[in-house]
């Protein structure tokens, strides 16, 4: 799960543009919207492409976004049971 959380933070630093962050900077625990990293709703989409292209995660359920996106640990959670790549 460690790397898979490593990789998720790369992932999202990439997709998202954040220069000069290093995964070092994300705290896996922290929220990804608002206080936290302040994602908003264009990177919650990216977020979405990102979990269907590399993690073959299709949310059947777009509601369920909130709780898979609450922080990264809750992504690699939900990507560790449902990846299909």
């Amino acid at each position: 799960m460690k790397d898979l959380i490593l990789e998720l933070k790369e992932e999202i630093i990439e997709v998202l543009n954040f220069e000069g962050m290093t995964p070092e900077d994300i705290d896996e625990n922290a929220p990804l919207f608002g206080d936290g990293l302040g994602l908003d709703s264009i990177d919650a989409l990216e977020l979405i492409v990102l979990m269907e292209k590399k993690y073959g995660i299709k949310l059947a359920d777009p509601n369920q976004g909130r709780e898979i996106f609450a922080s990264i640990a809750t992504m690699a959670a939900y990507i560790t049971e449902h990846r299909t790549k």
